[in-house]
């Protein structure tokens, strides 16, 4: 099983923000990019058994997406 995973930056809420077309139900957020993609692989496991899908492995693409504003002058 293949999963996209989007991993979104929030800049009002100062966090990245996980979701998924593959994996409903999948919502999560943390104010780290690296401890967000350890908490995807944790839910997934339940997040799998929710859906009642069975599978051995998933491998997971993980695609981000950060923007930013800087003030040039000012």
């Amino acid at each position: 099983m293949e999963c996209r995973i989007n991993l979104l930056w929030d800049n009002d809420a100062s966090v990245w923000v996980a979701t998924s077309e593959d994996l409903p139900g999948l919502t999560l957020e943390s104010g780290s990019f690296d401890a967000l993609i350890e908490r995807v692989k944790f839910a997934l496991p339940e997040l799998l058994a929710l859906d009642d899908i069975k599978v051995n492995y998933c491998d997971l693409n993980f695609i981000s997406e950060r923007s930013d504003r800087v003030l040039v002058n000012g």
